[in-house]
C-alpha cells in the first residue's frame, strides 16, 4: 500500500481555534496521511490546509466505523472516496 503516516489532531477537552495543531509528522513524498482523533470539524479543516503544502500524495480521515476514507489524492495508488480498512495503531 505504500507509506502510511498517521497525524493525530484529537483533543480531550474543549478548545478554541487559537489552539495550535500538533506539528506534522515526517511525511515521505507521495505518502498517504491519515488524520485521526476526536476534534471539532474546524480543526480538521485547519489540518487539511496545513497538509496542502506537504509532500503527501493523498490525505484520508479516519472513521472508526469504516477505516480511512481518502478525501484528496494526487497519487494513483489512492482515489478520492476510497475506503481503506485499517485500525489506528495504539500510541
Amino acid at each position: 500500500m505504500g507509506h502510511v503516516v498517521y497525524y493525530s489532531i484529537g483533543v480531550s477537552q474543549p478548545i478554541t481555534p487559537a489552539e495550535p495543531l500538533p506539528p506534522l509528522p515526517q511525511i515521505p513524498r507521495g505518502a498517504l496521511v491519515v488524520i485521526e482523533g476526536r476534534a471539532p470539524i474546524w480543526r480538521y479543516g485547519m489540518a487539511f490546509h496545513l497538509l496542502h503544502g506537504s509532500p503527501a500524495g493523498a490525505i484520508a480521515v479516519f472513521d472508526p466505523r469504516l477505516g480511512a476514507v481518502v478525501i484528496a489524492s494526487h497519487n494513483p495508488s489512492w482515489r478520492e472516496g476510497q475506503v481503506i480498512e485499517m485500525d489506528i495503531p495504539c500510541e
